[in-house]
């Protein structure tokens, strides 16, 4: 219990610190929608996922093989450290150089033809987001969780004012709206056909200025790159880093070739880029379960590495994958009975709402997704990482055909089914597996009961309407009343050893 309980209290600290800094993020979703064309919210989609793409390419799985060699090979830290460190800049600057002298063909192929600086600007962002991904995990790996979130709510506080500034407020003292006297200092500088140009220059800006402070709190390192010591780390990383290939294909394809897929007058108002726009809009409301996953996978990465050679271990996984589950399947809930409200503050306008239909399936997705991370813990134990990329790559090919399949034809609800497909697959593919390799005792049949039983109540409260909003809001949130009496009943010998070792203290 003591285990647990520490995950708990440091998950719910990288939670706080992902779920207020993400959601103080959010919320730039309608400064974005009132401010920037649809047009530009497509590019936004566009570009971001990009960019998630590349992450994944630039730190090549050095972050899990960080913890591997960090905490369970008996090696110098210190120099593990170093190594890695060393190994990331380099790569991350010759790979940021490949983008930048690209950024021509890249602005032409991606359909942003004149706008070469748009891909400058990303090679810097994605160098700077490598070179600070080990020092984040040495934070992590050290239970150093206030450390962390301080830097990630700093970087995040910085981005979010930098947007604001440049997209809402010069906007109005250019228009002349208030502080007038500083119009023409703004007018020689503002740029008002200008969108997705002030998101990417408000996050190179605000991760320059997180490089100083991360390194202060995790520590400097000595240059150097040993082929010998850096060997075993390939052998490892290699496998992991196809698994995030794969993965974050899975993650982010569906936004990413949105617009190239859909037929040009598939939604007759719009071009495929504002569709894809509004589709990136709404997969944004899934941040709720993906905020959940992120502070859950910071606190459990090392837990889990850390727990390791416990002969309990095992037992453990299992309590944590059947609390995690139950925690998420609440969650869900939660969440898409109250839609309606979160999308008249969010998405603000009518038609980005109307497609909130979609949210329930992409947060079962994420789910599905936090399953698998709590699954994938046996390859990463038993160096089998040769599966990861097995299960991400079949994930990949699931998500592209059922793209390419649905989208044309259903269009949204098409993109979403992409994303709970994929990762149901691999949540199946890698139980399997994995019971061969590393037998967990998890809890299969009451935890897929209770995500039947959730996304039926997901849904039923989405769509139920009544003519009094009050009634409605209070009928829509009586879902969650079913599955908490369902856990009461089925899970009371677990409350009750809680309760009673709790008492005892």
């Amino acid at each position: 219990m003591s285990q647990l309980k520490k995950l708990a209290g440091q998950t719910a600290i990288y939670g706080i610190s992902s779920i207020l800094g993400r959601t103080i993020n959010f919320f730039l979703i309608p400064l974005y929608i009132v401010y920037l064309d649809k047009d530009a919210m497509g590019s936004f989609t566009n570009i971001y996922a990009f960019i998630a793409f590349f992450n994944v390419v630039f730190t090549y799985g050095m972050e899990t093989t960080f913890f591997r060699f960090y905490t369970g090979k008996g090696l110098d830290q210190k120099k593990v450290y170093s190594q890695i460190q060393s190994l990331l800049l380099v790569s991350s600057l010759f790979l940021g150089s490949m983008i930048y002298f690209s950024s021509e063909q890249l602005s032409i192929w991606l359909n942003y033809p004149e706008k070469a600086y748009l891909f400058k600007w990303v090679a810097g962002i994605l160098v700077i987001d490598a070179i600070l991904a080990i020092p984040y995990a040495k934070l992590r790996v050290e239970n150093k969780p206030l450390k962390f979130a301080l830097s990630k709510l700093g970087n995040i506080i910085i981005n979010v004012a930098l947007n604001i500034l440049l997209i809402a407020v010069s906007y109005h003292i250019w228009k002349g709206d208030y502080l007038t006297g500083l119009q023409s200092s703004i007018g020689a500088l503002y740029q008002p056909t200008w969108g997705i140009e002030y998101i990417l220059i408000s996050n190179l800006i605000a991760n320059a200025l997180m490089i100083p402070v991360l390194f202060y709190f995790s520590g400097f390192f000595a240059f150097r790159i040993e082929r010998e010591f850096i060997k075993p780390m390939w052998k490892y990383a290699i496998p992991l880093f196809f698994m995030g290939l794969a993965g974050v294909t899975n993650e982010v394809f569906s936004r990413s070739i949105f617009e190239f897929v859909i037929p040009e007058d598939f939604y007759p108002e719009l071009t495929p880029r504002e569709a894809g726009g509004i589709f990136g809009a709404n997969f944004k409301l899934a941040i709720f379960m993906s905020l959940i996953i992120q502070a859950f996978k910071f606190a459990a990465e090392p837990f889990f590495f850390n727990q390791s050679e416990d002969k309990n271990s095992p037992k453990l996984f299992a309590r944590v994958m059947h609390a995690f589950i139950i925690f998420c399947c609440l969650l869900m809930i939660t969440v898409s009975v109250n839609l309606d409200l979160l999308g008249k503050f969010i998405l603000v306008k009518n038609e980005y709402m109307e497609v909130m239909y979609i949210v329930p399936v992409l947060l079962l997705g994420y789910l599905f997704l936090g399953i698998y991370f709590n699954l994938s813990i046996w390859f990463k134990l038993t160096d089998q990482t040769k599966y990861s990329f097995y299960f991400t790559l079949i994930g990949a090919i699931v998500t592209i055909i059922v793209i390419m399949v649905l989208v044309p034809k259903i269009g949204y609800m098409g993109a979403a089914l992409s994303t709970i497909s994929c990762y149901f697959i691999m949540s199946a593919l890698c139980y399997s597996y994995g019971q061969r390799y590393f037998p967990i005792p998890y809890q299969l049949g009451k935890g897929l009961s209770y995500i039947l039983l959730a996304a039926c109540l997901s849904y039923a409260g989405f769509f139920l309407e009544t003519d009094n909003q009050i009634f409605q809001f209070i009928l829509k949130n009586l879902m969650v009343i079913p599955f908490v009496i369902l856990i009461l009943l089925f899970e009371r010998k677990e409350i009750k050893t809680i309760l009673l070792k709790r008492n005892s203290k």
